[in-house]
Parts: structure tokens; C-alpha cells; sequence
């Protein structure tokens, strides 16, 4: 029997396995990360090479080592040195550099060799611990960790549901298997969305063919630097949260604190930049409908100007669906074991991230207790602390 199973291997999954077997001392033979895919992190680097960001939106203290100045002492390293940029405010490193820092930080503690590929398609307790069901058999651990992200639930308005059921050229910029770098032959792109992620990929996709990228938003801008007040990081504003013992309010704080659809000022003066020197597009609009236009092409209409758009690739950078990860075999347990849930789904659990004996969580299903910073990179140290105290 494992001491830890993890279920999922992404930014939350990785570091908390370098946490219990790095820092807590868990035996490395008796720690394992579930997750489907070949290589740690491989959802992650394929969602952040889609978007085409060039600085990572958080500091350089939120990295997946150890040590908070860990990513700054790699950035005067030989292998650091090549990419060691830093933007303001907040020391924030590159992409380039934060993927390397994470390479080297997965290769020196072989967290590769924690992983057990498969995906989980079941939970029950068993004597001693609990039982996950696999595509691959099953797993039994004393302690199970879900940190299970958004990953597989990207959203898909109507209207684009309907486009792709039709076969028209559309994608998510989250699909798996969806790579931007290899879309090739398009005329004329629409990027949908008006957050930080639509905003790179258009921006990316105008460097590869500039003049023939619009950029479509339901909403103005939303300029904030970070996606929350830099108070969620700490007691400042958790403290308050915590107090509040009512999970339907927490949910509520949640949902205000987070700034959903935003872009921070930098990301917005580059948009300004290219829109002004007519690289791309820019309108404030939604779509209604689709019908086939001329030549091949699908015609967006809109409820605002200009009106319609013509285009022959679609690429949707509209976020993820809110509901708790996980889908069908999360809802099964949750209804066979009596997990304690607040309204909005997700899950109740105490200051330990426990949400039942032997049963912890992290990233969007600790938000009710980790606020609206749980889903983050800092989310995840936030998590360790917790985990720390716990286990």
C-alpha cells in the first residue's frame, strides 16, 4: 500500500510530490502521481505554449522548488543564465526561464519516476486507506491527494458548439491534442475571448501573419495585474475568509475576488500597440449566429459592430467550465461516500485540506478554503503549508 497517491500530474500535482518526497520525507517508493499523460507538466507546457506568453504572470518566488528563492538562483546559473529575464512589477521571469527552472527542478529530484500513468475512474475506501480505480487497475494508498485541475473541461459557448457540430473551423485553445504553432493555410483568424490567454494567442498569431487577426470580447478591457488582490496570498485578506464559516459566502468571495476575463497593463499596451499599427483587430462584441459566407469561409455575426466577420479559423480562448473537476467518477464517490459538498459543488474541508480521513485536496477544489488563489502556482505552495501541518 502507497503511503500518498496523487490524482494529477500537473503544476499542483508535481510540486506537492516534490514537497512530501523533497521536504516531508516521505519514502519516494511509497509516494505516486496518477495522471494520463506521459510526461509531468505536459498539459501545462501544452496550454502555455498555445497562449504564447513571453512573462509569467506571477513572481519569481512561485516556481515548483522548494526553496522561494530557488527560480532567482537558477537565473545565475549556466543553464538559467541564456534566459534570466526579469519584468516589473514583481520580479516577474520569463516563460523561457520558468520552463527551465521547472525542467531542472523535475530532472534533479526525478519526480518523472514518481509517476504511475492512467487516469482515475473511481474512488472507494478501502481497509487502511482508500482504492482508486484505474483505466489500468487499481491503486491502494493509505492517503490520497485530488488535485485534479480544469484542464479537461474547457468552455464552449453555444454558438460554437453548433459551429463545430457542423465541422467548421473552430477550436479551443485548450482542447487537447489543439496546438496553435501548427495551424496552418488560415486567411483570416478570430480569437474569442478577452482575457489574458486571447489576448497573447492573438497576439502571437498577428506575429505570424499580421493584418489578418481580430480579436473578439464580450467585455472591455479588464486591466488588473494579477488575476486577485496580492492580499489573497497571505493573512491579509485569508484571514477575514477564514473566519467566515458559511461555505455558500466563501464561494461568494471567491467568485468577486477573482478577476475573471482579465489582462494585466503590460498585456494590454502590447494589444494597444498592434492594434493602432493595424497587426490585428480589436472589436467589443458577441456572436449570435453562424452561416457559411463565401469562399469557403464562415461569417460570425455580432450584436455589435462591425456587424459580421468572415473567417476560416475560429480559435476560442473563453476559459473553463466552473463546475468541480473531475466529471463523472468524482460525482459517483461524492454520492456513495457522503463527501461533503457547499452548494456550488465543491468541496467543504477543514483547515488541513481534508476532505474526508486520508482524503486531501488541492488547486480549484480547495478554493473554499484556499480562496481565490487556490488554482495558482502560489495556490499550490499555499496547499504544501497546509499539507505540511496535516499529514
Amino acid at each position: 500500500m502507497l503511503d500518498w497517491l496523487i490524482v494529477g500530474g500537473g503544476v499542483h500535482g508535481t510540486y506537492l510530490s516534490n514537497v512530501l518526497t523533497g521536504r516531508l520525507g516521505w519514502r519516494r517508493d511509497r509516494v505516486r502521481v496518477l495522471d494520463p499523460h506521459p510526461t509531468p507538466l505536459a498539459r501545462w507546457d501544452q496550454m502555455t505554449a498555445n497562449v504564447g506568453m513571453r512573462y509569467m504572470r506571477s513572481s519569481l518566488v512561485h516556481h515548483l522548488g522548494l526553496d522561494p528563492y530557488a527560480l532567482k538562483r537558477f537565473a545565475k546559473t549556466p543553464k538559467g543564465r541564456s534566459w534570466a529575464r526579469f519584468a516589473r512589477p514583481y520580479n516577474r521571469p520569463s516563460y523561457a526561464l520558468f520552463q527551465r527552472h521547472t525542467q531542472c527542478v523535475v530532472q534533479n529530484q526525478r519526480l518523472g519516476d514518481l509517476r504511475v500513468r492512467g487516469r482515475a475512474d473511481g474512488l472507494g475506501r478501502a481497509s487502511g486507506g482508500w482504492l482508486v480505480e484505474t483505466d489500468d487497475g487499481t491503486l491502494k494508498a493509505r492517503r490520497v491527494l485530488l488535485a485534479l485541475g480544469l484542464s479537461e473541461q474547457p468552455c464552449w459557448p453555444g454558438w460554437a458548439q453548433s459551429l463545430r457540430d457542423a465541422g467548421g473551423p473552430v477550436h479551443h485553445l485548450f482542447d487537447e491534442g489543439f496546438q496553435r504553432e501548427a495551424l496552418l493555410g488560415w486567411r483570416h483568424a478570430v480569437v474569442v475571448g478577452g482575457g489574458i490567454s486571447a489576448t497573447q494567442a492573438a497576439l502571437a498569431l498577428a506575429k505570424q501573419q499580421p493584418g489578418t487577426v481580430t480579436l473578439l470580447a464580450r467585455h472591455p478591457a479588464r486591466v488588473h495585474q494579477l488575476d486577485s488582490d496580492p492580499g489573497w496570498m497571505g493573512p491579509k485578506n485569508l484571514s477575514a475568509f477564514l473566519q467566515q464559516p458559511c461555505p455558500v459566502q466563501r464561494r461568494s468571495t471567491v467568485d468577486d475576488a477573482r478577476h475573471r476575463g482579465s489582462v494585466p497593463p503590460a498585456v494590454q499596451r502590447k494589444l494597444g500597440y498592434a492594434v493602432a499599427d493595424a497587426r490585428l483587430a480589436y472589436h467589443v462584441a458577441e456572436v449570435t449566429d453562424t452561416s457559411t459566407g463565401p469562399a469557403g469561409l464562415v461569417r460570425l455575426r455580432l450584436n455589435a459592430p462591425p456587424g459580421t466577420l468572415l473567417t476560416d479559423l475560429v480559435v476560442l480562448a473563453t476559459g473553463f467550465e466552473a463546475q468541480r473537476p473531475g466529471g463523472a467518477w468524482l460525482d459517483a464517490a461524492v454520492e456513495a461516500l457522503g463527501l461533503r459538498c457547499s452548494a456550488c459543488g465543491y468541496p467543504i474541508v477543514d483547515a488541513g485540506l481534508r476532505w474526508a480521513d486520508g482524503l486531501y485536496v488541492t488547486g480549484p477544489l480547495a478554493e473554499l478554503e484556499l480562496g481565490p488563489v487556490a488554482r495558482n502556482i502560489v495556490g499550490a505552495r499555499l496547499a504544501a503549508e497546509r499539507l505540511a501541518h496535516a499529514a
